[in-house]
């Protein structure tokens, strides 16, 4: 849907109270963890010199500037996310209106490769699919026109032939100057190319009001959004990826909000399988959100942050709470001219 002259941003917000399944049997958490996980499994099956700290690996380029794990299960998770996003945007790896043809191509923060690929895949025209990251963990067999390169995304950009189409996905937490990024990536594109946001603005919520103060796994993503903020990588940057993009200079500015549950509780199958695969992507994820950053930045003990955890995967498995966070996806182009 085109703009107005003066690139005055779209935001679709899809945001329709989501129905909650009330046919589960009463059971106990070994039941629900079971069916957790044979949700994960059924729904990922087609999915795909360092530091070590509490028995997580971290990367060694820039040490210390990202804060999660590299390790081959923080690559697992990342790829069961990456599978959720799809589904969210409705098997689609990206909104913006991109056409095939000799494109060039950068994923910023590529993780393990598999939107780069996938992208290669869908576009074999593409001239250059570069996927960027402070850690070599992709695979070494790819179609023979991605290219994966160990870059920091916040350093300055080489200088090179510029692209078509830019792309980011799941950065929160990792970018400590979202702004210069976009002007960055605004340098680098042709004329007339897109540059695609997606993250999240981890803040719950609940529309029925079932999430009550307390809870603890809504006072987890509290500490993690108190550490990000303190170190200046926001897990909430979903919310403003759209001034970003507008003050970077880029038009035709389009923005959709998705609701991503916590769990199998919403009524209609698709949400359910999303709220699935997040609940799993995050019990699967919390040592590798807090060990480094509760201690590190809280001042936590790991005995103090194990405790949590259990209290944290207690409340997970309470399925009359009807938790959610949004996921921003905002795309627009750079000026013709």
């Amino acid at each position: 849907m085109a703009e107005g002259a003066q690139g005055r941003a779209l935001r679709q917000y899809y945001t329709v109270t989501v129905p909650v399944d009330n046919d589960f049997p009463s059971d106990e958490d070994e039941t629900y963890s079971s069916e957790i996980e044979s949700y994960a499994t059924s729904l990922t099956s087609s999915v795909m010199s360092y530091k070590w700290e509490y028995g997580r690996r971290y990367h060694s380029y820039k040490e210390g500037s990202y804060k999660f794990p590299n390790d081959e299960r923080e690559q697992d998770r990342l790829d069961v996310l990456h599978h959720m996003f799809k589904l969210v945007l409705g098997e689609r790896l990206f909104l913006a209106p991109i056409e095939d043809g000799p494109l060039r191509v950068l994923d910023i923060g590529t993780g393990t490769g598999l939107w780069a690929i996938e992208f290669a895949d869908e576009f074999p025209s593409a001239q250059e699919v570069t996927g960027n990251d402070l850690s070599p963990i992709q695979p070494p067999w790819v179609p023979p026109n991605v290219i994966f390169e160990v870059d920091d995304a916040e350093a300055d950009w080489p200088d090179r032939a510029p692209f078509d189409f830019v792309h980011s996905r799941y950065m929160c937490g990792s970018i400590e100057d979202w702004p210069r990024l976009a002007q960055q990536a605004y340098a680098q594109l042709k004329p007339g190319g897109w540059i695609e946001f997606q993250d999240f603005n981890l803040v719950n919520y609940s529309e029925d009001g079932s999430l009550k103060d307390g809870n603890n796994v809504n006072r987890f993503y509290e500490l993690l959004r108190e550490c990000c903020d303190k170190i200046n990588r926001p897990v909430t940057i979903g919310k403003e990826l759209r001034g970003v993009v507008e003050r970077a200079g880029f038009v035709n500015v389009h923005e959709r909000v998705f609701q991503l549950p916590l769990g199998t509780w919403p009524r209609e199958r698709r949400m359910k399988d999303i709220g699935a695969l997040n609940l799993y992507q995050m019990l699967d994820g919390l040592e590798a959100f807090s060990a480094a950053t509760f201690t590190n930045i809280l001042g936590w003990s790991i005995e103090e942050v194990q405790v949590l955890l259990a209290l944290v995967r207690k409340d997970a498995k309470d399925r009359s709470v009807h938790m959610m966070h949004d996921f921003h996806v905002v795309y627009a182009q750079k000026p013709m001219r």
